[in-house]
């Protein structure tokens, strides 16, 4: 029954006089109320619930299938109602590993904005999960899951839990101890590349994660955010999509500056360098990081644009082997420059990032390279 119907029932009810008249008008109104629940079930939406369980008490769980993440096989990473995707706009080289990451926030939560450079403030429950995977893996050119890392906010603080998959990947189970497992894989330029990949204990995610005593995540920031990912309903930036969806409350400033894809060409190059710090390196090399003690060099995105904190003509804490001089950047002169030397060995006494990478990254390599061939003589 539509408004308009009722309307007219109800003005000719309201003349009627005898008691019999009156039963009749409650006949009525309840065949209208009922009406107009029949007429509107159609539009009634029922608003689901998250099947996504983290019970504070009880994490970390034994195995990943327990917290129902994803649905379906669980090798497909398809995510449950409720847990989100995003991407970094510059992320994070890990022995060229490709990620799937996601949040997850309790119901009548949301995150709030701090700043553009710092972790978005997440709510006592939420989840964030990194799935470590490689396609093309030796011998059948199939894709092999390693490691689901999840991060748990709860009362007293962040905590980890690393999931290593099973040779079937059908599970990933609880190992906070840390192991290496065998991979090989056909890489962009179809070389075969072999590693004993290494997946972090505790105390190791501990060592990138830390500042001022605290365990904190890294990529969750405004400025590695601030991008558009494809969602199934369309491409949208993601900062949106988590006001959209209600994980983030609305209320950001108009301009965030944010990082840039470092392997986009198209953008400048002291911008692509400062992005790829920022990521890589900006977590242990900051004020209470785990390399605090290096006081020249602070890799945050906030920080780099005075070149002399990225040790632009900054002398090097320690020489290069077989180098009398150097600085940590030295213009237009690689071999004199030690952080480019860290880079560029697997040395585990000299090579940076110490943890997370076992053999070079080629592309950012050349990316250094690139911007320290661009740099004035130092003054």
């Amino acid at each position: 029954m539509s408004n308009a119907d009722f309307k007219v029932n109800f003005k000719k009810m309201i003349k009627l006089k005898s008691k019999s008249h009156f039963l009749c008008i409650g006949f009525m109104l309840l065949a209208t109320i009922l009406s107009c629940d029949k007429a509107s079930e159609a539009d009634y939406v029922v608003i689901e619930n998250s099947p996504v369980k983290v019970e504070l008490d009880k994490v970390p769980y034994a195995k990943l299938s327990d917290y129902n993440f994803f649905k379906d096989n669980l090798k497909d990473q398809n995510p449950s109602l409720g847990v989100l995707p995003y991407k970094p706009t510059s992320e994070l080289f890990s022995d060229y590993a490709q990620k799937n990451r996601f949040i997850w926030l309790p119901k009548d939560t949301k995150a709030s904005y701090i700043n553009d450079h710092e972790n978005l403030n997440l709510p006592v429950g939420a989840a964030l999960i990194k799935t470590f995977y490689y396609t093309n893996v030796q011998p059948s050119n199939t894709t092999r899951i390693i490691e689901t890392r999840v991060m748990i906010r709860k009362e007293a603080g962040w905590i980890f839990a690393e999931y290593v998959w099973n040779d079937a990947q059908t599970e990933a189970v609880l190992q906070l101890e840390g192991s290496t497992t065998a991979i090989s894989w056909k890489d962009a330029d179809n070389n075969i590349q072999s590693i004993d990949y290494k997946i972090p204990s505790e105390n190791a995610c501990a060592t990138c994660h830390y500042k001022d005593s605290n365990v904190l995540p890294i990529g969750i920031k405004p400025q590695n955010l601030n991008s558009n990912i494809t969602y199934p309903e369309g491409n949208k930036n993601q900062l949106q999509k988590l006001i959209e969806v209600g994980y983030l409350e609305n209320g950001l400033p108009i301009n965030i500056t944010s990082v840039v894809d470092y392997n986009d060409n198209s953008k400048n190059i002291d911008t692509r360098v400062r992005s790829y710090f920022d990521i890589n390196c900006a977590h242990c090399h900051q004020d209470g990081g785990s390399a605090d003690y290096v006081t020249q060099l602070r890799l945050a995105f906030n920080k780099t644009v005075n070149p002399s904190n990225m040790g632009v003509c900054i002398a090097g804490l320690s020489p290069i082997p077989g180098i009398n001089r150097s600085r940590l950047v030295t213009p237009n002169n690689i071999v004199e420059s030690s952080l480019y030397f860290s880079m560029n060995t697997n040395l585990s006494i000299y090579r940076m990032p110490r943890l997370g990478r076992t053999i070079l990254h080629k592309e950012g390599l050349q990316l250094v390279q690139q911007w320290i061939n661009s740099l004035e003589e130092c003054q």
